[in-house]
């Protein structure tokens, strides 16, 4: 796997818009993800991740920000973030990012071969070719 590249103030301002969204939407058991994307053109959408309360019904924030993006005309995915709420009385109260799912990956993927996406490795912000994405576990282990 190669280095990480470069993160640019454009990467920062993403991931302080998908930060904004989740602050916004937050709803404790429907709305705990939020996402940001920045497409070929250089717009950037949002999105939260949605639940349902039958359980195995939910809809990823990377997808309702792609899904947005595509309603608006605008294709071809130059860079994605998505980040989670803390539930409350968390012993970190900070939003983190964290790595797209591995449906979310072939999604994004499948609408931007050369996306990247921006992550934490090693306890930093990290910018990632998603065809190189490692895997990477969203919930921390016990």
């Amino acid at each position: 796997m190669s280095e990480s590249e470069a993160i640019s103030q454009e990467d920062l301002e993403l991931v302080a818009a998908a930060k904004a969204i989740i602050r916004q939407r937050y709803k404790p058991d429907w709305h705990v993800a939020g996402a940001a994307l920045r497409m070929k053109p250089g717009r950037v959408f949002t999105g939260v991740h949605l639940e349902a309360s039958i359980g195995r019904i939910a809809i990823c924030a990377e997808a309702v920000a792609l899904g947005r993006a595509i309603c608006e005309g605008d294709a071809g995915i130059a860079t994605i973030v998505a980040v989670r709420h803390p539930a409350a009385g968390a012993a970190n109260p900070e939003i983190q990012v964290i790595p797209p799912c591995g449906m979310c990956r072939e999604m994004i993927a499948g609408y931007g071969a050369d996306a990247r996406v921006l992550l934490i490795e090693n306890g930093a912000l990290a910018k990632r070719k998603i065809a190189e994405l490692p895997p990477h576990k969203t919930l921390s282990q016990p």
